[in-house]
């Protein structure tokens, strides 16, 4: 029977597990401080779960400027007898673009994701056999525009950004299953501005627009996103995995979480 490890089970790899688990696959996840169903990430059996392993994601995002799983398990997991192991990184390694599409052949650390894009070789000079999966603004139920009606739209007109639904990143893991290593953008086929996606999202819910603000009046962190732009392109995730996506543009993925149950 094959066995994933998901170091890092949060919202994308708890669908996964699911899929999984519906396929008859033995699946561990893992998480912080552990829990009735989830290890913890520093308890002891976490080694013989890597050991283990057929199949292992890693899903731990950089804390500050370290990566806390390549730096207590990296070893173990070069070592891992596993026959996959894939790493869910970000597309925010590539930085600003002004717009522009970026592909996988991009520089990566030019931006403020410095940590991520670090993590991002780190995993894969480990193993030459690894997967990463870039990844954008991540959507699906219970974690989109939907749920999020009465904030502010944000008016910033050249400021397009790619998303992808959650079920298109689980769909793409699985198609890597029977494919080599590589890199991969895995990213819906519209980029689009928040403001865009605020909207539909609105009328889906039949709700009147929120007001507009401009990025000078968000957060900090909000400004340093809208900061960067560039457009994703998927490319290379479709010719390499043969993956179709199930939805390629916000307008479809959003009208599948009204139909959704989180």
């Amino acid at each position: 029977m094959p066995r994933l490890l998901i170091i890092g089970q949060g919202y994308t790899g708890a669908r996964l597990a699911t899929r999984l688990w519906d396929a008859g696959w033995d699946v561990i996840g893992t998480s912080r401080t552990g829990s009735d169903t989830l290890l913890a990430f520093d308890h002891p059996a976490m080694l013989d779960a890597i050991k283990g392993a057929t199949h292992i994601l890693l899903s731990v995002p950089p804390e500050g400027e370290r990566d806390p799983v390549l730096e207590r398990y990296g070893e173990a997991i070069r070592v891992s007898a596993a026959e996959w192991v894939g790493y869910l990184s970000s597309t925010g390694v590539y930085g600003d673009a002004g717009g522009a599409w970026v592909d996988e052949s991009a520089p990566v650390g030019t931006g403020r994701r410095s940590a991520r894009a670090a993590a991002d070789l780190a995993w894969q000079a480990l193993r030459a056999d690894m997967r990463v999966f870039r990844l954008p603004g991540i959507y699906g139920p219970g974690r989109s525009a939907l749920d999020r009606l009465s904030s502010p739209r944000v008016d910033a007109p050249g400021h397009l950004f790619s998303r992808i639904h959650v079920d298109d990143i689980v769909g793409a893991v699985v198609a890597s299953f029977e494919r080599g290593p590589g890199v991969w953008n895995v990213a819906d086929d519209e980029p689009a501005t928040s403001r865009a996606v605020a909207e539909c999202a609105c009328d889906l819910a039949g709700v009147p627009y929120p007001p507009l603000v401009t990025p000078d009046e968000l957060s900090a962190p909000a400004r340093a996103f809208y900061s960067e732009r560039r457009a994703v392109a998927n490319g290379k995730m479709k010719r390499d995995l043969g993956y179709r996506l199930r939805y390629p543009n916000y307008r479809e993925g959003l009208r599948a979480c009204v139909e959704t149950t989180p």
